[in-house]
């Protein structure tokens, strides 16, 4: 069984749920206010270590109160930390979320010691956990497109599968999806992947065939929320079916995906079948508020899927 390595992010979430989301100079009032650990890196090695995966962590916080309390939340995980950096001058990254009444949320970042994390630190940080072939390195774009690219060339370099999480797009080139063997966007940011590399927006099926027949991700795993996700590689596409649920918080689910299909190669699945868990690990995450207080554990996984 190989390690789950996390190149990405990690925020405080500021949370506010509301009847709606407000529009454009809205104000909303009657909220509830609450407060998470968070960032797509650290969602998504959580969910990668509640499912079994030796994970590691790189990445980085500010050196204050968010980012003593986000490290201590992460190592209470099982994920260690010695490749992640804490820094003097920056604040830890701090996500202000809000989510309405069916579960449907929007999210703004302050990305803080995330936006610091060089190429160098992830060069380190690789180089001492001695990467190999059993490896599955999962790459966020919460971090600098450069940072990305490096930590998926190397691990490329190592023989390790290399799965890249576009979210969000804008800054990603050809060059970063050719570095990836699984590319894992949302149907959004699949339509915007489609027009900044491809310039042009044709259609989800049409996109998906040519992002993958240019060789701009081995295969794509593209998360269609309560649909689930459709699975698409050189040999044609696969519908991932969801499971019923009823939806509390979607905040989540996307990270969710993105660790049990990272947990799931790294434990030797194919990928098709990864997908299979990863889409079912998500649709149990909606169920609670928050986005790591829904991820499943194995136990919780295979309960759902009746094995």
């Amino acid at each position: 069984m190989g390690r789950v390595i996390v190149v990405g992010s990690v925020n405080v979430d500021l949370v506010v749920v509301t009847e709606h989301l407000p529009g454009p100079g809205e104000t909303v009032i009657g909220g509830r206010f609450s407060q998470h650990h968070g960032g797509k890196g650290g969602n998504q090695a959580v969910a990668a270590a509640r499912l079994g995966a030796r994970v590691s962590f790189v990445g980085a916080v500010g050196d204050d109160a968010f980012g003593e309390q986000a490290r201590a939340a992460l190592q209470a995980e099982g994920i260690d930390l010695g490749g992640s950096h804490t820094f003097a001058n920056q604040a830890t990254g701090v996500a202000l979320i809000l989510v309405d009444a069916v579960g449907e949320n929007s999210i703004a970042v302050a990305s803080g010691a995330n936006g610091a994390l060089t190429s160098e630190h992830v060069r380190r940080a690789l180089a001492d956990l001695g990467l190999d072939g059993d490896d599955v390195v999962l790459v966020g774009h919460e971090i600098p497109t450069a940072t990305a690219l490096t930590a998926l060339t190397l691990a490329g370099a190592a023989g390790a599968m290399t799965i890249l999480n576009p979210a969000p797009v804008a800054g990603l080139t050809a060059e970063v999806l050719l570095a990836a063997d699984v590319v894992t966007p949302n149907q959004g940011e699949l339509e915007a992947l489609a027009r900044s590399v491809l310039g042009s927006g044709r259609g989800r099926d049409v996109e998906l065939d040519r992002l993958v027949r240019a060789g701009l991700g081995g295969a794509y795993l593209v998360s269609l929320g309560a649909a689930g996700a459709v699975l698409a590689t050189t040999n044609g596409t696969t519908s991932v079916p969801a499971l019923p649920v009823d939806a509390v918080d979607t905040v989540g689910a996307g990270d969710t995906l993105n660790g049990a299909l990272a947990a799931g190669l790294a434990a030797g699945l194919g990928l098709e079948d990864a997908a299979r868990r990863a889409v079912a690990a998500a649709s149990l995450a909606v169920t609670r508020a928050g986005a790591r207080e829904g991820m499943p554990t194995t136990a919780e996984l295979e309960t759902a899927l009746g094995a």
